[in-house]
């Protein structure tokens, strides 16, 4: 693949290496072009309308042998900070785009390739350009902010003619006294605020000039021009590829190779090869064949050829949606609409429309609208050629099967006839570039001047294993009128022929079969209404209160503004408090910022690949590596038995086991290793390393299970206040129930990544692994080697994403490579690949929250009696102190007098899950504002109100007896409450509901308290080393790690603060057991506080020895007084150190001071959410935080938001799913959705808490990492609030049940009508209450 390529290809001479390209910017994140991390430029020149192509595409899926004739632009081509950082880099830097930055060459490439197009792109196409990207830090809104600096049209709703413009909300949005960063909005700086401040100036950036980007090679553009097109044939070690250039020839290729795919895009066979070890000897790429690229016009319709990709259809058809008349192209419109949302934009510039209809996926958004618009596909072999309807392949007339000899040249959509109408639907667990978990295509013909049905044709996907018809269905209802009784018979008889097999991976069959009726009763109402735009005297059309159903959500350019506080009278030259970028941002986005694997190859290394286990219980009876010495290039396999000391940890009674030695007890678990001279040797031995098993009982995989066995971690944690049973006995209500939380992914985009390297004396080795707790894996990986610690040398440079999921793990995969290093005596690269990442390191525990609560009829809650399990997994790692502070993180932001708490860590046999940001709050405090608005729907009260009435609210002791002082809580709330406008807006949403019946919005505001602190006073404390260089330079180091929360800017800032010189004299190099020992983890928020306090205190340090020069030369400069201090002999280095918070509880006693201060919050947010699907779109949320005082507001309102959308995800999209025998199959973006740009709400607004102060951390600041995580239940909770209005509508019983993720399947179920009783019992009509 071109990813490979480019990054560690040696280029070889007579099997000699001369030298390797190792452009390292463009990133490995999936390697199934589903996260956008590799994406790059291709460039082609076609020489007869002497017209060059720019297009974006994925790396990973790209094949070397498709490029011959094409440039590639990778992010170095681009700009770097050695020649020029381009606009589009620089912008995206000073916007604050990249936190972590790994995601940053991706999205400036998707940005890049479409400026290269249009120049002046509108904010439409930006959308579209980033869909195939993914972010997991930022939550995107700093990334379109630079986006927007490129668009031609103004991001404003432009309605001022129609009446209120969106920049008149200020009034709701936004307190005129408060300084505010308004760059998304420039249009509301000039008028809203006397003062305004800003995260970013514009005047700074350099224009975009397209007259100086690269040119196309004009060798290549000679090439194309002079050299005639020829047979290309690649060798390589296994596979032999072939590009022919004449449809006669790929007849005959075809012929003597009938087994051998087509290969256009790579899009299918690339996963299905990578993925599923399927395994083609002879590849036949197709795309320079000008048959296969024909686009003719024809009378009836449009000829496109198979090797077109989808990007070229979708742009053919939209001229043609222009050109023609609308009676002719309704079939156009329908194709174009699943070509919008079909893949990222990466996918598909390259995949092609005949390789998506070939592959007959069941997930194919294409082949059910083109089967049911009858078009029809041209087939060749040799000597041969016909023409088949496509509807004959999937409803299996006659012998139209397509021959493996067959080659399909074109396909031929055609116009659409009067009295035709034509529809496709989806449904995804993500709106934009997800596969579909069912979809429909469905077309009707009218008798002409009536509404009798001569034609019908409705073919569903994502049913079975392709694409299937209900032409069962459509012959009875031939001749029929357009009318409810039709619709009620059309769905009885779908739901009786469309047989939904049950699904390996988990989908609930109920939900498909739901959503194939809801498709077809929305194509009923779209034919409904049509007809009525035709004949509104013979046909009414449909109810008022139906018609916003028809409008699909679309995906808009999000408007968002930042709030916070600025000072007038700060020096110039102090930088705290002022939104810096982040220092690495410009090396984000050129590439040059270096990560694991990006570090350059070492003589002689080795690439390792795990082989892990298959079972989830089970003793190993033998283990065969035979097979996998044979392969070539390998050069050992490393198992338990090549651990020269330590294998298993004991932190607990439970230990972390580094390989598995006599038995398993997870799928997942590390059984060996093989080391191998690359890692596609590598993979391939470990694929044929055979592990025989004698499965072992219990296995143990869910939560329920575990109770029922007794499982359990040790501790068990209890919290008691109060008497909770005499409590219940003088309450007027009592309600229980339990509410179920799924896991969530870490999904950072660089996967867990070692590089161990031995020195060759005294048994050193230096380790380069991306992790959060660099002290961790030096101790481990010492133990296991059986030398002391001062011989292994830890070093991080940066980390590309963590989140908590890189802390004991990365100590165990270092162990795993430093094993094979000590072994082998070479280097070892020990690189993830994302699949192995997700199934191997386990991620947030799920959860299950029992309640009982007492309340009386006035709202206050007056007792709660809770248990929390969560399935910790097969080892202890945290969860028993994830378990115990979901106990002391559980009131939120209530005042509970009488409760009684217990956290279960249950022992499983799957992967151990681990610390996950927000650590186990976001799961307990989404059970406790459950069971509140449960109580708000039995008192009849409005979950504001039992907020409000239960909130503390004055100088008040917590569950654990920790003095609170909630007055910051109470103003969160107060301005949320007022700058959202939430009882216009709930009266506002209330009105659309009773106008709407198949729509509905919800609205929702939560408040957050979040204590800050780790518990105890060693797990706090920080060193820092400061360096001052005779030139009047400054070395930094300290033992916070960078993963995307801009610690090392921070720090920067503190020392630039203490020292009163600029920050570009201050250089931070790495993170390094050498230079600061023992740090602790970068976790919990806690970096900028501690690591923060230790800086000042090294600088302070310097400082104090400065002082004397700089009292006896007070104008002197700081260059002198460093000179004079050298030779005064004052030494110009210093440690600094902080000792820690002094935080501590006792569980004996249920109480204690765990904690050291407390951050509040407070986030409303509204959705809309279409009842016949159960998708939703997230319409506008605004947070306010209290921070104390930010030391750099950019990152800070960064870390907020993107907090808060990875929270939308965990509460309303990321859902893991198991086979019965622990078996992962969400291992990928193909399968497990994170939230995309499509994702994040239409309006933004993040306000920090103004004249806030923090008295315990630096420069009164507050670690704000975790907190605003929790605040995406706001969404869940405006979800359920929109489900109540549909459910009260209809007169279902109020006490229902939604669990986390609240994903489509939940909120359709939940939104109960006649087509889901349809399914649940397989009979009976649709009343008229449905179609009106």
């Amino acid at each position: 693949m071109l990813l490979s390529y480019l990054r560690k290809r040696r280029i070889l001479f007579l099997s000699v290496p001369l030298f390797e390209i190792r452009l390292t910017g463009t990133k490995y994140g999936c390697g199934g072009g589903g996260c956008g991390a590799c994406t790059v430029m291709i460039s082609t020149y076609e020489p007869s309308s002497k017209k060059i192509r720019h297009y974006s595409a994925n790396a990973c899926l790209l094949p070397i042998c498709c490029l011959y004739g094409a440039a590639v632009t990778t992010v170095e081509g681009v700009g770097s900070t050695e020649t020029r950082v381009h606009p589009v880099q620089e912008r995206l830097a000073k916007c604050h785009g990249s936190q972590c930055g790994f995601c940053s060459p991706g999205m400036v490439m998707s940005i890049y390739t479409l400026l290269r197009n249009y120049p002046e792109p509108t904010p439409e196409q930006m959308i579209a350009a980033l869909a195939g990207n993914l972010c997991r830090c930022t939550g995107y809104r700093p990334i379109l902010d630079a986006c927007k600096t490129f668009c031609k049209e103004s991001v404003c709703c432009q309605r001022k003619a129609n009446g209120k413009c969106c920049s008149d909300q200020e009034d709701d949005l936004f307190d005129k006294e408060e300084k505010v960063g308004a760059n998304s909005l420039p249009l509301l700086v000039f008028f809203l605020f006397k003062v305004s401040t800003s995260l970013f100036s514009i005047d700074e950036f350099q224009p975009l000039d397209p007259t100086q980007e690269l040119i196309f090679p004009p060798e290549l553009m000679r090439m194309a021009e002079n050299q005639p097109k020829r047979t290309l044939f690649f060798h390589g070690e296994r596979m032999t590829w072939i590009s022919p250039v004449s449809l006669d020839e790929l007849l005959d290729l075809k012929a003597a190779h009938p087994k051998a795919p087509l290969v256009v895009g790579n899009t299918g066979v690339g996963p299905e090869m990578k993925f599923r070890g399927v395994f083609h000897p002879v590849v036949i790429a197709p795309a320079r064949i000008p048959d296969l690229n024909v686009v003719k016009y024809t009378e009836d319709g449009l000829t496109l050829g198979a090797a077109c990709s989808l990007s070229v259809a979708k742009d053919v058809l939209t001229n043609a949606i222009s050109e023609f008349p609308e009676e002719k192209t309704k079939v156009f419109c329908a194709v174009l609409k699943q070509l919008r949302t079909l893949g990222g934009e990466q996918i598909r510039n390259v995949a092609s429309l005949g390789g998506n209809i070939i592959s007959r996926k069941s997930t194919s958004d294409l082949n059910p609208v083109l089967a049911a618009s009858n078009c029809v596909l041209s087939l060749a072999s040799r000597g041969k050629k016909r023409r088949i309807p496509l509807s004959d392949i999937f409803a299996g007339v006659g012998n139209n099967t397509i021959t493996p000899e067959e080659i399909l040249v074109s396909v031929h959509i055609p116009h659409s006839r009067k009295g035709e109408y034509v529809c496709a639907f989806r449904q995804a667990p993500r709106r934009e570039n997800a596969l579909s978990i069912t979809n429909a295509g469905m077309r009707v013909l009218f008798e002409e001047g009536t509404d009798i049905i001569k034609d019908l044709s409705i073919f569903y996907g994502g049913a079975a294993s392709t694409t299937v018809c209900a032409k069962q269905t459509c012959s009875a209802l031939t001749g029929r009128h357009w009318n409810e009784q039709t619709l009620d018979e059309a769905c009885r008889l779908i739901l009786k022929e469309i047989a939904v097999p049950g699904s390996a991976s988990g989908e609930k069959v109920d939900y498909k079969k739901t959503l194939i009726i809801s498709f077809f009763y929305r194509f009923f109402l779209e034919v409904l209404q049509s007809l009525k735009t035709t004949d509104p005297y013979h046909y009414p059309g449909i109810p008022v209160e139906y018609g916003s159903v028809l409008q699909d959500f679309k995906t808009k350019m999000p408007q968002s503004i930042q709030i916070y506080q600025a000072k007038p009278d700060q020096s110039p030259q102090d930088p705290v408090g002022r939104p810096i970028m982040h220092q690495s941002g410009i090396k984000h986005a050129t590439g040059e910022a270096v990560y694991i694997d990006d570090l350059p190859s070492v003589d002689g290394e080795l690439f390792l690949a795990v082989v892990t286990s298959s079972r989830a219980h089970a003793k190993i009876v033998s283990i065969d590596t035979s097979e996998a010495l044979k392969v070539p290039g390998v050069f050992d396999v490393i198992s338990a038995h090549d651990v020269p000391a330590t294998n298993e940890f004991y932190y607990s009674d439970d230990p972390e086991i580094v390989f598995a030695r006599n038995k398993v007890i997870c799928v997942g678990q590390i059984v060996c290793a093989v080391v191998a001279d690359s890692d596609v040797h590598a993979k391939q031995a470990a694929a044929k390393v055979k592990i025989e098993y004698e499965v072992l009982e219990p296995v143990i995989l869910t939560i329920e299970e575990a109770i029922k066995h007794n499982s359990f971690f040790e501790p068990k944690r209890k919290l008691e206040q109060g008497n909770v049973d005499q409590a219940f006995e003088t309450v007027d209500n009592i309600i229980e129930g339990e509410i179920h939380i799924g896991g969530q992914e870490h999904f950072y985009m660089e996967t867990q990544s070692v590089l161990a390297v031995p020195k060759g004396e005294d048994k050193e080795m230096d380790v380069y692994v991306s992790t959060q707790h660099p002290a961790v894996i030096q101790e481990m990986v010492a133990a296991s080697l059986g030398v002391p610690a001062n011989r292994i040398m830890c070093h991080v440079k940066r980390v590309g994403g963590a989140f908590g999921g890189k802390l004991l793990k990365s100590g165990l995969l270092a162990s795993v490579a430093a094993v094979a290093a000590k072994k082998t005596g070479r280097a070892v690269r020990f690189i993830l690949s994302r699949g192995d990442d997700m199934l191997i390191t386990g991620g947030r525990h799920p959860f299950i929250g029992k309640y009982k609560v007492g309340f009386m009829n006035d709202g206050r809650i007056r007792a709660v009696d809770v248990n929390y399990y969560i399935n910790g997994g097969c080892t202890p790692d945290e969860s028993v102190l994830v378990a115990a502070v979901s106990l002391l993180k559980m009131d939120n932001a209530y005042k509970i007098p009488n409760l009684r708490c217990w956290a279960y860590a249950c022992k499983t046999n799957l992967p151990s899950n681990t610390a996950f940001r927000g650590f186990g709050f976001p799961q307990s405090a989404l059970v406790t504002e459950t069971w509140i608005t449960e109580v708000a729907d039995k008192t009849g009260l409005s979950p504001e109100k039992i907020r409000e009435i239960n909130m503390y609210k004055e100088n008040e002791q917590t569950h654990f007896k920790q003095k609170l002082d909630p007055q910051n809580l109470i103003r969160c709330w107060n301005e949320c409450m007022e700058k959202s406008a939430y009882y216009s807006r709930k009266k506002a949403a209330n009105e659309f509901n009773k106008q709407n019946y198949w729509k509905k919005k919800g609205i929702a505001i939560v408040p957050l308290k979040f204590p800050f602190g780790l518990g105890t006073r060693y797990l706090s404390q920080a060193s820092a080393l400061v360096h001052i260089y005779t030139d009047g330079s400054v070395l930094l180091t300290h033992g916070g790690i960078e993963m995307g929360q801009g610690i090392h800017t921070k720090m920067i800032q503190v020392a630039s603060r203490e020292l009163n010189i600029p920050m570009s004299s201050i250089h931070f190099c790495e993170t390094s057991t050498t230079t600061v020992p023992n740090a602790c983890a970068s976790a919990g928020s806690a970096g900028t506080d501690v690591n923060g306090m230790a800086v000042k205190d090294a600088c302070q340090t310097l400082l104090k020895r400065l002082q004397p020069i700089i009292n006896k030369n007070p104008k002197g400069t700081w260059n002198e007084w460093i000179k004079e201090a050298f030779e005064q002999s004052v030494s110009l280095s210093a440690t600094g150190y902080f000792r820690g918070y002094n935080e501590n509880m006792d569980w004996e006693k249920g109480e204690g001071q765990p904690f050291t201060y407390f951050l509040f919050g407070a986030a409303c947010s509204e959705v809309e959410i279409n009842c016949l699907t159960g998708d939703h779109k997230n319409l506008r949320t605004d947070i306010v935080m209290d921070i104390g005082c930010s030391i750099n507001p950019a990152v800070d309102i960064g870390q907020i938001e993107g907090a808060f959308v990875q929270g939308i995800g965990l509460y309303t999209m990321e859902e893991l799913k198991y086979s019965p025998e622990g078996v992962l199959y969400t291992r990928g973006p193909d399968q497990y959705k994170i939230p995309a740009v499509c994702d994040i709400p239409e309006q933004f607004s993040v306000s920090l808490l103004s004249s806030s102060q923090n008295p315990h951390a630096i420069y009164a600041s507050k670690g704000i990492g975790e907190a605003g995580l929790f605040l995406g239940c706001s969404v869940f909770f405006a979800l359920r609030d929109a489900v109540t209005s549909v459910r009260n509508e209809r007169g279902l019983k109020t006490t229902f049940v939604l669990n986390s993720p609240l994903t489509a399947e939940q909120i359709r179920a939940s939104c109960a009508d006649d087509f889901t009783e349809m399914v649940t019992e397989s009979w009976g009509g649709v009343c008229s209450s449905v179609s009106g």
